[in-house]
This record gives C-alpha cells, sequence and structure tokens, in this order.
C-alpha cells in the first residue's frame, strides 16, 4: 500500500528540520570565544581562553573595552 501523500510531505519537512537543528547544534559546538593575533608576514596565531596566552590577550581585551566605555 502506498502511503498517504500528506504523510510523505510531512517525513520531508520533518526530515528537513532534523538536518537544520544538527546544523545549527553543531555550529554551536564549534563556535568557541579565541583571540587571534596577527605577526608580521601575515602569520596568524589562534589563542583559546583555556590557555595562557589567551587568558591574557582577553585580560587586555577586556581591560581595553573598559576603558573605552
Amino acid at each position: 500500500m502506498p502511503p498517504k501523500p500528506h504523510r510523505v510531505i510531512i517525513e520531508r519537512v520533518s526530515g528537513y528540520a532534523d538536518e537544520a537543528s544538527a546544523f545549527l547544534r553543531r555550529r554551536r559546538l564549534t563556535r568557541r570565544p579565541f583571540a587571534r593575533v596577527y605577526a608580521p608576514g601575515g602569520r596568524s596565531l589562534a589563542c583559546a581562553p583555556e590557555t595562557e596566552e589567551g587568558r591574557e590577550l582577553f585580560l587586555a581585551a577586556s581591560r581595553v573595552i573598559d576603558a573605552a566605555g
């Protein structure tokens, strides 16, 4: 017996919604704060806030933001 037409549409929409929620979940997991420092010559270094360098950069940035405000 073929599936009812409305069930096919519901399954398709539900599949799209599942894919969209999985995409947003993955994006939230990968979007972590970091500080990027550029060196002469175009080389860059990304520092996570858990590292010593990252902590120092985040503290310095917060002091600059406080001074600007």
